[in-house]
Order: C-alpha cells, then sequence, then structure tokens
C-alpha cells in the first residue's frame, strides 16, 4: 500500500497547433465540489474551449454533479472510457489504491500531458513512467492488450498503461511510429515519428477478430460517400490468434508541427451522457452550426447521420462526434470516426432522429433535412442516394478486405432490411438488393 496523497489543484495548459504551450487556468478541489478558474491571459488573448456549459470569465465555475461525476464536460473529455478507464484502474489497483479513492482530478493528473486533444494537466504522476523504455514491439503491445481484454492477465505492461489512455470500450494504444508502422514503435512522441491509434482485436468483441477490417470496410464506405473521414491502414497481424489485421488510424487532433488542436465531444460540450441515450439529431445539427458558426454544418452531420441509419452504426453516442478548434478559436467537424456495423441490442440508435429510434418517417428526415439548411428535398434526396449507393458496396468491398463470408453475408442481410424499412427516404428504382 502507498501513501496516498489526493490532487487538490491542477493547472491546466493548453497545446497550441504551432506546439507553443500556454496557460489555460486552475482546477481545484473541496470536500464538496471541484471548480475550475480561467488566467486572464487566456481570456484575454484566446477563445472559448466550451462555450456552451463553461463561461467566459475569470469567476470560479463549480462543476455540476451529473453527467461527468463531478467534473466539467470540458475536462472530463480528457479521461478515457472503457478501455482506457480499465487500465487506469488496474494501475492504481497495483499500487493498492482501489478506484473509488481515485478522484477526477486523479486521474487527470494520471493523464498529464497524454490526453486526446490539447489539454495538458500539471503536475502530472509520472512515477513509473518516468523511467521506463518506450519503445516496444507493436505486436507484443497487441498481444498485451488482447490478453488483458480477455481477462487472461491481471498486471498491465507499464507501456500499454502509457499508451492506453484514450476512448472507447476496445484495446487500443496511441503510439508513434515510422515507415510502415512497424519498423519503429515508441510510446512517447518525437518530431520524426507520427502520431497513430491502433485498434486491436479480440474474441471477446461483437465482430471477433474481424472487427478491423469491418471497420475498415465502413470508413471506405463512408469516403465513397463524400464524408471526411480519417487517414486509415491496415497492419497484417502475425498470427490467426490475433485475427487478420487491426486497424490504424491517424490522428486528426495533431498537427505536422507536433501540436494539438483542441478536440470536445458533444457529451463534453452538451453535457450529454454517452452511456445512455441523451442526445438527438436535431440538437446535434443545432449545436454544430451554432458552434462552427456556419449554417451548411448541418448538411455534414446529417450525412453522417444518414450512414449511420443505413449501416446500422446504432452506437451513434455523444462521445462519437467531436468538434475540433484552431488556436484563433475557430471550430469545425471532426472526422467521422468509430463507425462500424454496430447493431443496439435494442435496435435502435442511440442518438435519435427527432425523437425516433429507428424507421423515422418521411416527415421526419424532411424536417432534420430542412434544419441541415439543405436548400430543398431534392437537394437532400440526392446526398441520402449517394450515401446508400456506397453503402451498397459492402460485400464487394468486405471481400477485398476478406472477411470471411459468414459475416459479410449477415451483415448485408441487415444493411437489406434496413433499405427497406426507409424506402420512402430515397428513390431506390435503379438499385437491387444484393442477397
Amino acid at each position: 500500500m502507498i501513501s496516498y496523497q489526493p490532487v487538490r489543484k491542477l493547472n491546466v495548459s493548453r497545446r497550441l497547433a504551432t506546439n507553443k504551450i500556454i496557460s489555460v487556468g486552475t482546477l481545484v478541489k473541496n470536500s464538496q465540489a471541484i471548480y475550475f478558474q480561467y488566467n486572464p491571459e487566456y481570456l484575454q488573448s484566446y477563445s472559448s474551449l466550451s462555450p456552451f456549459k463553461l463561461n467566459f470569465y475569470h469567476s470560479l465555475q463549480i462543476a455540476s454533479k451529473h453527467p461527468h461525476f463531478g467534473l466539467h464536460g470540458l475536462f472530463d473529455d480528457s479521461l478515457p472510457d472503457g478501455w482506457g478507464r480499465l487500465l487506469m484502474d488496474r494501475i492504481f489497483r497495483q499500487k493498492g489504491l482501489m478506484p473509488q479513492q481515485i478522484s477526477p482530478l486523479d486521474r487527470l493528473s494520471y493523464i498529464g500531458q497524454h490526453a486526446m486533444g490539447a489539454l495538458q494537466y500539471s503536475p502530472a504522476i509520472e512515477d513509473s513512467f518516468t523511467h521506463m523504455e518506450h519503445s516496444i514491439d507493436l505486436y507484443q503491445l497487441g498481444t498485451e492488450a488482447q490478453n488483458i481484454f480477455e481477462g487472461q492477465a491481471s498486471e498491465v505492461l507499464t507501456q500499454l498503461a502509457y499508451a492506453g489512455s484514450s476512448a472507447g470500450a476496445r484495446p487500443k494504444a496511441l503510439i508513434y511510429t515510422a515507415g510502415n508502422l512497424i519498423d519503429r514503435v515508441s510510446t512517447q512522441e518525437a518530431p520524426e515519428l507520427t502520431p497513430w491509434l491502433i485498434k486491436f482485436t479480440s474474441s471477446s468483441l461483437s465482430l471477433g477478430h474481424e472487427e478491423s477490417l469491418c471497420e475498415s470496410t465502413y470508413l471506405h464506405m463512408a469516403q465513397q460517400a463524400g464524408i471526411n473521414v480519417p487517414e486509415w491502414q491496415l497492419i497484417p497481424t502475425h498470427n490467426s490468434q490475433q485475427g487478420k489485421a487491426w486497424l490504424a488510424l491517424k490522428r486528426f487532433d495533431c498537427t505536422a508541427e507536433h501540436g494539438r488542436l483542441h478536440m470536445h465531444t458533444a457529451s463534453g460540450l452538451l453535457d450529454a451522457d454517452f452511456r445512455m441515450p441523451s442526445l438527438d439529431y436535431e440538437d446535434l445539427i443545432k449545436a454544430s452550426q451554432m458552434l462552427c458558426q456556419s449554417p451548411s454544418i448541418g448538411q455534414e452531420v446529417f450525412a453522417r447521420m444518414i450512414f449511420n441509419l443505413f449501416s446500422l452504426n446504432q452506437d451513434d453516442h455523444s462521445k462519437n462526434w467531436s468538434f475540433l478548434q484552431n488556436d484563433n478559436g475557430q471550430w469545425h467537424l471532426s472526422p467521422f470516426y468509430d463507425i462500424t456495423f454496430s447493431p443496439n441490442p435494442h435496435g435502435e440508435h442511440t442518438t435519435a432522429l427527432l425523437g425516433y429510434g429507428k424507421k423515422p418517417p418521411l416527415k421526419i428526415i424532411q424536417k432534420l433535412a430542412e434544419q441541415a439548411n439543405f436548400s430543398n428535398w431534392k437537394q437532400a434526396q440526392l446526398k441520402i442516394q449517394e450515401i446508400v449507393d456506397s453503402i451498397q458496396n459492402w460485400d464487394h468491398l468486405a471481400l477485398e478486405q476478406q472477411i470471411d463470408q459468414p459475416t459479410r453475408t449477415h451483415i448485408q442481410k441487415q444493411i437489406n432490411t434496413v433499405r427497406k424499412d426507409n424506402l420512402s427516404l430515397f428513390t431506390p428504382a435503379n438499385i437491387k438488393l444484393k442477397m
């Protein structure tokens, strides 16, 4: 058991796109709550980091108890959930601390400079990370992640804990690498290395070891539909127990100058709990237009909504929608991420379509298209048709990715069903069902 000294105060900094570090403000904690205060210098020179839920002034601002466990949504976005939280809790347990002892400020201190996005926290808990060897074999990292995820290991490899502080449920790691992604792998950044997010596979996932292949195919379909997606590639694995490939996504919060773009999820921005249905596409379209100061940005949200509807990506919760802010304060929608075949057990989308979780009536989609600032319904239909056409390429693209026939057939059958259920939204005269 180690001597536990809870964190009471943290300095918050921002890493600009130019790689310059600037002070943002201070987080403090007492027995009742957590508070944040902007630095006057930041207020004078930069823009609000969370304009909907955090006032842009110097006074102390208390965090709500819900939905971010007593933390402001802005800073909750820096903390991992699912996989990253599992690793963090394992590390604390190895040091004799129970997760319920650990406050949100303790967790932010543990994250330090390694959060997604531009925010950094100090003083950071460096501990055993300070002197560890950061270079590692990627396949060793993937094997360790798979063993932890499947409950076959209790101790956490230090490099995996250091690299695993990202959101989402799947086993993954934030790494820096050069060449073909496997020649030189490090958990620590360096000027000559490129930042990537690697998603590993597991037999415990709903799509098993084909999870990365399916997500890669979905990224390809979305790209064909004109939707902005991250740069990605597949990394072949060494053995069948790890599947055929892992998915590597180039981090879109990092800049060519080795700086960062500020990233804010819809969950943190709107205080929308990602663990339950708490968001509607109407609210998401409106928030995007207000935040990005662009009525047409709603069309991008609309296109992603339609893709999710027709591809059965029903895990479209509030942490799977993010915005990026430039140093000058301008916001834009992040690339489309975490898209794959993910039907909800209840058959409904986590983000509702004007109150509908599935089979939205024509008038509902027309109303959302109007809100998204399409000039007329025909223009919106053309975009819907383009997206439906791209999703109809599933079987062909999945075959190219060497996805097994049972998986291809199962997903194609579900795609066919949802297309039939929503025929009123487009003109299907030139499309035939693939059986």
